[in-house]
């Protein structure tokens, strides 16, 4: 290829990628004008961002979060995983998000910028398969907007979106690398980046991926050394960013999610095959148990409209003598379709749904790609027929799954499909390929205004306030610690506002918004024994008889739990507990108004004023004279006296990674009801050092494995540079083309599907068909 030439196709690249960034502007405005909230929705709204905001205090702080004690099972971010501590994009976004009080916008803007370097990725992953750059921007904006990613990864998911945006990346050069056109660090760069966002199904499919690419090349090659070094560039990748899962994987005996899981299948959030026959209807409403019960409230296995009827326009016989050189695509998809399906529990990892956008991802990959190589208009009559009829299978399927839900609609749909394809051929054959794909391009925004417009509001969305100065200025301002009593799960939906459930009660981490210190948060994760000692959920709630069990008395020190967790301030949800107020208080607590936020709420606060911070984090003192030097949030320092022995218990959680030293040297601990964190003082101590400290288990192995990751690469990238000099020498001495211009073990190709003859339009589109009833697909592979 000449100089000329490769400028040319670096620009055409170049403006298909702007063009690939616009759709993806257009489809956000899309959506933005039929849910304006669609990107701040359910965990999105009562975990993420409320994370963001609370990393960025400790940052801005100068202090790097590790564990959060007041906030006790929802408050170890290193065994959350993800808070993203480890992961320097999330660690910019957490930075700036205190500055930005309209959170909606916050979180819009943040998702808009994975899903444009997420475009970018499946742009850059058909590219790779030499689809060409119309096409390529197609499957990356389509991607995008495809259901599941639409209505659960952007709107209340946001690390599966940024997990999926840097993986769909790391395909890309993982093919370029086993090709020999770039080195291993991109690979190593994306695949740290999906598996360090600590969301754990981005880490498990990049594996998936990077597997499925290495068995294609394997078999494009026929050699196995590509598929090896890539698969060494991803273990490296792997060693590096082991350092987020372990502090989790060595806490689990403590947690909700036990090492000891079995694999499980009571069919519950798995996708029947079957299901994947709507992909192309926008109207589909699947059929498979899930939170709002067997139909879907929205088509989240829709994923593109094209892409069905789309395979009549492939010669087959074409795309079979080049299988072996996107096997890697083929391999992925048949992988995700069969997790789709069950079990629906895998160790800790659950809810096999959550593959479905790698079946997206895999299948338009495969489609835009053979569509750019491989289509056709030969024998057009009989493509076309086949083409209505896989629409029409589409509609059947549609109306099967949820049979008393919208049949016109699901008809009209399968109408309007079939237009769309005439409309987008018409367009090839009257002005070519740039023209069918532009068309292509413009009718995603209209479809994903339609889908959220139709399922609005979304049925997982909180509805939390969208400005934080607006939320601080209603809400009361409680000092110290907070502990609520009560159930998000019944708010009335008409009082989910800022005037409403949300001027005096938290969901998730909403605290986190308010800059308040609560007991409860959002953990998926959970610590057992506190869960069920308080009977706290994941989102903070409780049950109705948490009220008696915290100030029930812990035997070993005799003292009420609520005491032991220095908690300042109890407000119980009067929807849960209307008759408390009639009740005279506990012991020690008194009740408060705090007027007109109390029309949701019941307030007790002790009599003797907050007491979080009297003398630390010492809850409790037997035998011992305890007076608190300083306190960190992963560190007490303590000053000790005994003269014949006793114990200390701290208000901290006790997490696996504790440590306490006495006077420098190490001391037993223990765990006071599974829960407290406690230390045994020696007879004889006079003045001495207690010093509790928390450190992330397995850090030192995650370090070293991450130090191992950094060699690795250095290693393999040494390789390549070594081997591109070696090449580039070689050449120069023959006088042959510089190594670096082309790939050496590749022929070069030309264009896909050929431009119709501009000298025999007609106006009529049968006319233009009947033209080209035998033109045959002139893709030629690089053999």
């Amino acid at each position: 290829m000449t100089d000329n030439g490769s400028r040319a196709e670096r620009k055409t690249t170049s403006l298909w990628a702007a063009v690939t960034v616009l759709g993806v502007l257009a489809g956000y405005a899309g959506v933005l004008l039929a849910n304006t909230r669609h990107f701040y929705t359910d965990d999105t709204e009562a975990q993420y961002v409320p994370l963001w905001l609370d990393v960025g205090r400790h940052l801005r702080d100068g202090v790097f979060p590790t564990v959060i004690p007041e906030e006790w099972m929802a408050g170890n971010y290193l065994v959350e995983g993800q808070g993203s501590v480890f992961n320097p994009p999330q660690l910019l976004v957490a930075f700036i998000a205190p500055s930005v009080d309209n959170l909606v916008v916050l979180a819009t803007a943040v998702k808009l910028c994975y899903s444009i370097i997420l475009a970018l990725g499946v742009f850059r992953v058909c590219l790779a398969y030499r689809a060409q750059a119309p096409w390529a921007a197609v499957a990356g904006v389509a991607f995008c907007f495809s259901g599941w990613l639409l209505f659960l990864d952007q709107a209340t998911w946001v690390l599966g979106l940024a997990g999926t945006a840097w993986l769909a990346n790391a395909w890309a050069s993982g093919i370029r690398y086993a090709r020999g056109r770039s080195g291993p660090i991109p690979v190593f760069v994306f695949l740290f980046l999906a598996i360090t966002v600590g969301y754990v199904w981005p880490g498990v499919e990049s594996a998936l991926m990077i597997v499925a690419v290495a068995a294609g090349e394997w078999l494009y090659q026929r050699k196995p050394w590509p598929a090896v070094r890539l698969l060494l560039a991803a273990g490296c990748a792997g060693a590096a960013g082991l350092l987020t899962y372990l502090p989790g994987l060595l806490s689990s005996e403590v947690t909700w999610r036990t090492a000891d899981n079995r694999i499980s299948n009571d069919g519950f959030m798995t996708v029947p095959w079957q299901e994947s026959l709507n992909a192309s209807l926008p109207t589909t409403l699947p059929s498979f148990n899930s939170w709002f019960g067997l139909i879907q409230p929205f088509p989240v296995v829709y994923i593109a409209w094209f892409l069905i009827p789309g395979l009549a326009f492939i010669d087959w016989k074409a795309a079979a003598s080049t299988f072996r050189e996107v096997s890697a695509a083929a391999f992925f998809a048949g992988i995700a379709l069969m997790w789709t399906a069950g079990p629906a529990a895998f160790g800790p990892l659950r809810w096999p749904v959550r593959i479905l956008p790698m079946l997206a991802l895999a299948l338009l990959v495969s489609g835009c790609v053979l569509l750019s190589r491989h289509g056709t208009l030969a024998s057009w009559r009989v493509r076309l027929g086949v083409a209505t009829g896989l629409v029409a299978v589409m509609l059947v399927r549609s109306v099967s799954s949820a049979p008393s839900h919208r049949i016109w609609t699901h008809l009209w749909a399968a109408v309007i499909v079939v237009v769309l394809g005439v409309v987008v051929l018409l367009l090839y054959v009257q002005w070519g390929r740039v023209a069918a794909c532009a068309a292509l391009l413009v009718t995603i925004a209209p479809i994903a205004y339609y889908q959220v417009s139709s399922s609005f509001p979304h049925p997982m969305s909180w509805n939390l306030p969208e400005r934080r100065s607006d939320a601080q200025t209603r809400f009361p301002e409680f000092d110290g610690t907070t502990l609520q009593l009560g159930n998000s799960q019944i708010f009335p939906r008409d009082a989910k506002d800022v005037d409403g459930v949300y001027s005096s009660l938290v969901v998730g981490a909403y605290a986190k918004d308010l800059g308040l210190d609560y007991v409860n948060g959002y953990t998926p994760i959970g610590h057992a024994a506190f869960s069920e000692r308080i009977c706290m959920q994941w989102d903070g709630s409780t049950c109705p008889d948490a009220f008696r069990k915290i100030f029930e008395t812990e035997p070993t020190t005799g003292e009420p739990i609520v005491d032991l967790m220095k908690v300042d301030r109890i407000t119980l949800m009067r929807l849960v507990y209307p008759d408390a107020r009639h009740d005279p208080p506990p012991p020690g607590w008194h009740w408060v108004d705090y007027p007109p936020n109390d029309k949701w709420i019941w307030t007790l606060e002790r009599d003797a004023g907050p007491m979080s911070r009297n003398n630390g984090r010492i809850a409790d003192t037997d035998g011992v004279a305890a007076v608190s030097v300083s306190e960190s949030e992963h560190t007490s320092t303590v000053r000790v006296s005994s003269q014949h022995g006793g114990r200390v218990t701290f208000a901290r959680l006790v997490w696996p990674g504790y440590r306490a030293t006495l006077n420098g040297r190490d001391i037993i601990h223990e765990a006071v009801d599974d829960i407290f964190f406690s230390v045994e003082i020696p007879a004889g101590t006079e003045n001495a050092e207690l010093q509790v400290t928390w450190r992330p288990p397995g850090m030192h192995l995650g370090m070293a494995t991450f130090a191992l990751g950094l060699a690795g690469i250095g290693s393999l990238h040494w390789l390549y540079a070594r081997k591109r000099r070696h090449l580039r020498y070689a050449s120069q001495s023959d006088g042959g083309p510089n190594p670096g211009d082309s790939t050496p073990h590749l022929e070069q190709w030309p264009g896909s599907l050929a431009e119709p003859d501009r000298n025999t339009q007609t106006p009529q589109l049968v006319g233009h068909l009947e033209h080209h009833r035998n033109l045959e697909s002139i893709s030629v592979d690089a053999r």
